[in-house]
């Protein structure tokens, strides 16, 4: 854990400048095109790209060492940076889109490489508690970007943005490589194995890792209750492009002299209630024996997630639509730390196409939604286009809620043990449920790279 706690410093300082370009780039693309048009069509080349590119970061980081993969990542977005400050003015609209591009390509792969490999990195015991830390480093980076990038713009201006970002990655980079960490699973014992199999059985061992590489499919459809909860993933993609769409506009409605006040004391007050349940999450697993948030927390907590925004919309006193923001943060926390701790107990080689799927899902129903959300408000309320989205996700969560029945859960997970090697390099011991909970005793899983 003390050089994860090196990891989530070098990932926070790289998402600070993430998240203050995200603002940043927003305005100057506007100031170097002079079309809001082409602002737009920055934002949506960057999430197609994300979309796409999750397929090709899951086959990539089950191929490839992740952690050359994420240096890699960081380094090709510094240079990408370094690129738009030295073109010329004239080049810089065309080399925007190119940047578009590199930044959503790369960000897609750091995330789906990190996240799959934190099980390595800790041990699967430990990843609900990493998790947490990685999340909360997240969010405090969020806070932090989009609170100073007004400033840093109004003061030091675009330059100096741009190059705040540039030296992020670069921190990022060299934290990474410096840090004595193992970001997949050894292949030692495997080899080991295959040398002493007869030549004929061999080949039967052969088809069934081609069987296995085949990816995330075949897993899913191994376990429906991990497809279900992917798929009400997409539907909070869904609902979370419909309260952003609709909140400018909500908050203008309230206060037109100050529209950006409510905007302000939404976002504050979630970012808290997030950052508290991760710091829950983290220290309550673990002791006296207790497990992570597992499926049904992670139904219960998507469905008062998606209410609570609902709430938010409703028209009520500012006090309570403040609240039912905390509470929000609270179960976006929750589900957050459920979702990646489920998709982690997956074998490692095919962790990596899991979180690639996920990552294409997400994106596609957050962009998705954004079209909707915003085809919608020009004839409907806020609260209408909210609740129809985040209703979406309740009725997805209330059928997760029937497969688990279905299927006889407690909050397992049906998918292959984790091979659940230590940290330091260790042989693979038994592997752990979904939930976080030790199966009976029984053969190790021992996995290849994901």
């Amino acid at each position: 854990m003390r050089h994860f706690r090196l990891l989530v410093v070098g990932n926070g300082v790289s998402a600070y400048g993430s998240y203050l370009n995200l603002v940043a780039l927003n305005v100057f693309i506007y100031e170097v095109t002079d079309s809001a048009l082409a602002a737009g069509l920055f934002m949506a080349v960057r999430l197609m790209t994300s979309v796409v590119s999750g397929f090709v970061s899951g086959r990539l980081v089950s191929a490839y060492d992740r952690k050359r993969l994420m240096v890699g990542a960081d380094l090709t977005q510094c240079v990408a940076m370094v690129a738009l400050l030295i073109a010329p003015g004239g080049g810089r609209a065309g080399l925007l889109y190119v940047l578009a591009v590199v930044t959503g390509f790369c960000s897609t792969l750091s995330g789906v490489a990190l996240r799959s490999s934190i099980p390595e990195i800790v041990g699967p015991e430990l990843r609900v508690r990493a998790n947490s830390l990685l999340a909360t480093g997240r969010s405090l980076a969020m806070i932090a970007g989009f609170a100073s990038a007004g400033v840093v713009v109004a003061q030091l201006g675009y330059v100096a943005a741009i190059s705040l970002d540039a030296a992020s990655f670069a921190v990022s980079a060299s934290v990474l490589m410096s840090l004595p960490i193992r970001t997949k699973a050894e292949k030692v014992a495997s080899a080991a194995r295959g040398a002493q199999v007869p030549e004929g059985k061999q080949r039967g061992a052969s088809g069934e890792g081609k069987a296995k590489n085949l990816g995330a499919l075949i897993l899913l459809r191994a376990a429906p209750v991990l497809a279900v909860m992917i798929a009400v993933r997409a539907a909070d993609g869904l609902g979370s492009s419909s309260h952003n769409v609709a909140l400018p506009v909500y908050s203008s409605a309230l206060d037109p002299s100050h529209p950006a006040t409510f905007v302000s004391q939404f976002w504050a007050t979630w970012a808290i209630g997030n950052i508290v349940m991760q710091q829950i999450c983290g220290r309550w697993t673990g002791r006296d024996g207790r497990q992570g948030p597992g499926e049904r927390a992670f139904a219960i907590g998507a469905c008062v997630m998606s209410a609570a925004f609902i709430v938010v919309f409703a028209g009520l006193p500012t006090g309570v639509a403040v609240a039912a923001a905390l509470v929000a943060g609270m179960a976006d926390g929750l589900t957050e730390i459920a979702y990646v701790s489920r998709l982690q107990a997956a074998p490692d080689e095919q962790r990596g196409r899991l979180f690639g799927l996920s990552a294409s899902v997400e994106n596609t129903g957050f962009g998705l939604g954004m079209l909707v959300s915003g085809a919608l408000l020009d004839r409907f309320t806020p609260l209408q286009v909210v609740g129809l989205l985040h209703g979406l996700a309740i009725a997805l969560c209330l059928g997760m809620f029937v497969v688990l029945v279905r299927y006889g859960r407690t909050g397992g997970g049906a998918v292959p043990a984790v091979g659940a090697s230590s940290a330091d390099g260790a042989a693979p011991t038994a592997g752990t449920s979904a939930e976080g909970a030790a199966p009976p005793a029984g053969p190790s899983v021992e996995s290849e790279a994901r």
